[in-house]
């Protein structure tokens, strides 16, 4: 269930086809995962809610095509590798990954080992892999480590256009959003600018917020469904080695895509505006909360190996002049991904038998008649 299916439309912008970040042609999504283990936890055996979820920015081989690219940080208790060379650069030059906060390290290097082993071997390869984490420690095994080089090359190779799975998946798996079920979700739109049409797209991985500040449309919905009528999830008893999280605690990875030609300075500007997106859902960037934003346009292509002197070309950009519908496009469409991670996420029992609960459409739908 998605929100397009409750007829709740969110900003005046058309939706895309799939209405998803696979609507920018060219891009792939894949997911592994991890669900096994039930009751106490046991670290390095479970119980496990976890996975890895990798994007493909475009048809050729993003190391070798680089894409103009910026990123923006709400708050940074998180972690987005990469955003150096980008910020330095303009350019995405990587495939991305979104994965747990213990696990970003194998995945960073596991994208890297990928693209070793389809290049002849002995040659010379440098890459700088963009890798996002929220952390599942609440759900999942966190400290157990259970995401593999592996998984990630399953991942990759899962990577096709089309729907996009939601929810309960991937990179999402053990996430919690405004204390219900959270993880991952997708939204499009369809923008006129400049006598041509562009679709904006926006991937979240969402794991922040607290409940009282949960809104949809501007609905106080997270005041409608407080903590007696649908529990936050808890450990069900004291824990001495272990600290309760904060109201509020988490993080959120935003990936933003269009297939407007734009330049490295105005991606950095779309970055931006997805934080907007995050604030018109409750969000407020906490101060233990990683709310990390990476924006990249599809049109022009950087060839990043090979001859220097082959490596000259025209760039073509949008005029800012027409930048003001995309910037509506990224904030409707991180509003509506937020809420479509929340309902396509179910209920879910982790470690140690805490429950996050799924929103689902019957409650939010009954707190927005309310």
């Amino acid at each position: 269930m998605r929100a397009a299916d409750l007829g709740i439309a969110i900003g005046s912008l058309p939706r895309g086809r799939l209405n998803a970040i696979t609507d920018v042609a060219g891009i792939r999504v894949g997911h592994t995962t991890l669900i096994h283990g039930d009751g106490p936890l046991v670290v390095g055996e479970g119980p496990v809610r976890t996975g890895v979820t990798v994007i493909i920015p475009h048809d050729g081989n993003a190391w070798d095509q680089g894409l103009f690219a910026g990123s923006h940080r709400l708050n940074g208790n998180g972690e987005l590798t990469g955003l150096e060379w980008i910020r330095e650069s303009g350019l995405l030059s990587s495939p991305i990954a979104i994965t747990n906060t213990h696990s970003l390290g194998v995945v960073r290097d596991a994208l890297i080992a990928e693209e070793v082993r389809r290049r002849p071997a002995g040659e010379y390869f440098f890459g700088l892999p963009v890798v996002g984490e929220t952390f599942d420690g609440l759900l999942n095994d966190v400290n157990g480590f259970h995401v593999t080089r592996e998984h990630v090359f399953e991942a990759v190779a899962a990577a096709a256009g089309g729907p996009v799975a939601e929810g309960n998946v991937g990179g999402g798996t053990g996430m919690i959003c405004h204390g219900f079920k959270g993880g991952i979700g997708t939204a499009s739109r369809i923008v006129e600018a400049a006598g041509s049409s562009f679709v904006v797209g926006v991937l979240v991985q969402a794991n922040h917020g607290r409940r009282s500040r949960l809104r949809v449309n501007g609905q106080p919905v997270g005041e409608r469904l407080p903590e007696s009528l649908v529990p936050i999830p808890k450990r069900p008893g004291p824990r001495a080695t272990e600290v309760e999280m904060p109201p509020g605690s988490g993080s959120i990875i935003g990936i933003v895509a269009t297939d407007a030609p734009l330049s490295a300075i105005q991606c950095q500007r779309l970055a931006q505006r997805a934080a907007l997106g995050v604030a018109r859902s409750g969000g407020a960037g906490e101060h233990t909360s990683g709310d990390l934003f990476l924006a990249f346009a599809t049109p022009n292509r950087v060839p990043l190996r090979g001859d220097p002197a082959a490596a000259r070309g025209t760039v073509a950009t949008l005029g800012d002049g027409s930048i003001n519908e995309l910037f509506f496009a990224v904030i409707d469409a991180t509003e509506e991904a937020i809420l479509n991670a929340l309902l396509a996420a179910g209920t879910m029992v982790g470690r140690d038998g805490i429950t996050a609960h799924g929103l689902g459409a019957e409650r939010l739908m009954g707190a927005l008649r309310a």
